[in-house]
């Protein structure tokens, strides 16, 4: 995904940060954090390397990193982000003063920088502040902020740092990745079905729409028109177009097969029951004698099948294999008779992915007989993966 520096400073809003290097993070971006010695005061680096699973480089010489750390963090960004960024640091950047490590690698910086303001609304407002602010754009750095508010001092006015969220959005925008998607409708279903055998009871299975939601989250911050058919789930519902709420199998069919039209792409990232009981009994069954209760199960329609028959031209096909041994063999044998362009596999059975978890470990198969094995790493990430893939079918 690339590298960011993210350098923090002495502001309250430092706190903040952790949450910034948490979701770029997430997002699959190395994040190298740069401190300076005021913002040790307020956030221990220790919170950062947990985080990031980086050192966090806190000064020009130190032991065992030699004398040219801030040469090698300036090659490494794809971009650099200040956040919070104080009155002190604008005015060096703005004039040139080299005086520690994060200064000094701004002098040697190549890639884009965000500078993301924070501080009292006078410092904010004062003149020199001004025309500082105004020289770095001048030179094309990216300003994001202040936002109004109550302050930390107690006043209200400019000088809040906007939110992570806000942020890790516009760090996305820079790095051209929240236009990847733009101007291209896709599909995405996400969570479980349920059968119900009567009104109390169903059948289901563990999948927490988590891998489904981080494909439609993503796709959205890629500027795509999401379209996200969801089974029932406790997530958060994400900023998409169109959130279509199903329980059955059958519902979530007629809710793809109504919205396919048009879409670029459909990734069917739900765990849809592969059986549903041919009748529901109108009353709750009663546990009754010692004989059980024998279901009778009837499949339900396959909609990865149904899409292919009616594909439109142009449009890419996901399917994900949720498996439990022999991943590759069964993926493989899934992807052709699916016959879908892209296939995630995944084995289930593992207890540090999965179902419920927020890391999952996949394989992502195409149908031309190409293999990409992924290592452990965040839905996010994963999701990140899966629609670069999408993007390369689409340009091949």
């Amino acid at each position: 995904m690339g590298c960011i520096v993210l350098g923090i400073t002495g502001g309250i809003a430092a706190y903040k940060a952790v949450d910034v290097a948490r979701q770029l993070t997430v997002q699959g971006f190395s994040v190298k954090v740069i401190m300076t010695e005021s913002a040790t005061h307020l956030v221990g680096a220790d919170t950062f390397r947990a985080i990031t699973a980086n050192p966090v480089a806190l000064r020009l010489f130190e032991e065992g990193r030699g004398s040219i750390q801030h040469i090698s963090l300036a090659r490494e960004a794809d971009l650099v982000i200040i956040a919070p960024a104080t009155a002190n640091i604008l005015a060096k950047m703005a004039n040139g003063i080299a005086d520690d490590l994060l200064s000094t690698t701004l002098l040697a910086v190549r890639s884009p920088v965000m500078v993301v303001p924070a501080m009292n609304t006078y410092m904010y407002e004062h003149p020199a502040t001004q025309a500082n602010l105004r020289k770095l754009d001048e030179r094309g750095v990216h300003i994001l902020g202040p936002a109004g508010g109550s302050l930390a001092c107690g006043e209200e006015g400019r000088g809040r740092m906007v939110e992570p969220s806000e942020i890790v959005e516009a760090a996305l925008e820079i790095l051209g990745l929240s236009s990847a998607l733009a101007g291209k409708k896709v599909l995405v279903t996400a969570a479980g079905t349920r059968e119900y055998i009567d009104p109390v009871r169903y059948i289901s299975n563990r999948s927490s729409g988590k891998m489904g939601y981080a494909l439609a989250e993503v796709a959205h911050l890629m500027g795509a028109d999401v379209i996200l058919v969801s089974g029932p789930t406790y997530l958060k519902a994400p900023q998409v177009r169109e959130l279509v709420r199903v329980t059955t199998a059958a519902e979530m069919r007629d809710a793809v097969m109504d919205r396919v039209s048009g879409c670029a792409a459909v990734v069917m990232a739900a765990a849809v029951a592969d059986f549903t009981p041919r009748e529901m009994s109108e009353q709750k069954v009663k546990k009754g004698g010692k004989d059980g209760l024998t279901l009778d199960l009837e499949p339900t329609e396959d909609i990865l099948e149904e899409l292919e028959k009616s594909s439109e031209k142009g449009r890419i096909t996901v399917g994900f294999a949720a498996e439990t041994g022999d991943l590759r063999v069964k993926a493989r044998a899934k992807l052709e008779e699916k016959k879908v362009d892209l296939l995630v596999a995944n084995d289930v059975s593992r207890e540090d992915s999965g179902f419920d978890s927020d890391y999952n470990r996949a394989i992502l198969l195409f149908k031309d007989g190409r293999e990409k094995e992924l290592d452990l790493m965040p839905k996010r990430e994963l999701a990140r993966h899966v629609w670069d893939a999408v993007l390369g079918l689409m340009d091949s």
